[in-house]
């Protein structure tokens, strides 16, 4: 499940750091022009997709929002502000980027195919309906799972950095957007399915979605492939194996 959501707002009346753009003025001295920062969600859960946002700036500075006791909050991993800033900054981000997009990929690819190629087609998808092809993409996370073998197309000019959704402004905005879209498509689907509280925990592991898949068993929405299965005996018999293995191949880090 992802970490618990900590309060936006400094202790003693400071503004929490927010990110900066340190990343982005790096790859700009290198000749990068246009610079996607990508993050994702859903990765871990048990339903739902894995989706992707592709966000770019023209770094000029990001949008803020007043915090309590005239604190600033400041953009930042989706994680690290609450449901209510993450909902006023998803409203205010899309007019301020210079343009952004979504990826995802389903319940029955990430079955089929497996989370990292799932979650690389998905960015791929994010990256493919930007208005102009990212220079560099910047990762959140040490893995680039974005390299794929060089005959299967142009490869990404990629820049892995931990905790790049708290050092780039980029990637911070496509955290939040990602993060929000996700929680109200799950809202949506939690609808046709009440028992499994998907409006509350997302699709992740809760008392409520395990009781629920205990007694009814998994929805269309759920990951067959994942291990949860393993601890309901009833339903075991619908668990999937994988078919498709992931293409191999070593992209370049930058």
């Amino acid at each position: 499940m992802e970490p618990a959501t900590r309060s936006a707002g400094a202790k003693g009346g400071a503004a929490r750091r927010g990110a900066g753009y340190e990343l982005e003025r790096q790859l700009r001295g290198g000749g990068a022009v246009v610079i996607a920062g990508v993050d994702e969600v859903g990765r871990g859960a048990w339903a739902g997709p894995v989706l992707v946002c592709a966000a770019v700036t023209d770094l000029t500075p990001p949008p803020e929002l007043p915090g309590r006791g005239g604190r600033t909050v400041r953009l930042t991993d989706s994680k690290l502000l609450t449901r209510a800033h993450r909902e006023a900054f998803a409203e205010i981000l899309p007019n301020w980027l210079s343009c952004h997009a979504f990826g995802e990929a389903g319940a029955a690819e990430i079955d089929e195919v497996g989370m990292t190629e799932a979650l690389r087609r998905a960015t791929e998808r994010a990256l493919a309906a930007l208005p102009r092809r990212p220079d560099v993409v910047i990762l959140d996370g040490a893995h680039d799972f974005l390299r794929r073998p060089a005959a299967s197309g142009a490869a990404w000019r990629v820049r892995c950095e931990v905790k790049a959704d708290q050092r780039s402004v980029t990637v911070a905005a496509a955290s939040v957007l990602a993060k929000v879209r996700r929680d109200r498509l799950m809202g949506a689907l939690g609808a046709d399915h009440p028992a499994f509280g998907f409006a509350d925990n997302a699709g992740y592991p809760s008392p409520q979605h395990q009781q629920a898949l205990a007694s009814d068993g998994p929805t269309p929405h759920h990951r067959l492939s994942w291990s949860y299965l393993d601890d309901l005996p009833q339903w075991r018999h619908l668990k999937k194996t994988r078919s498709l293995q992931p293409p191999s191949g070593q992209l370049t880090l930058l």
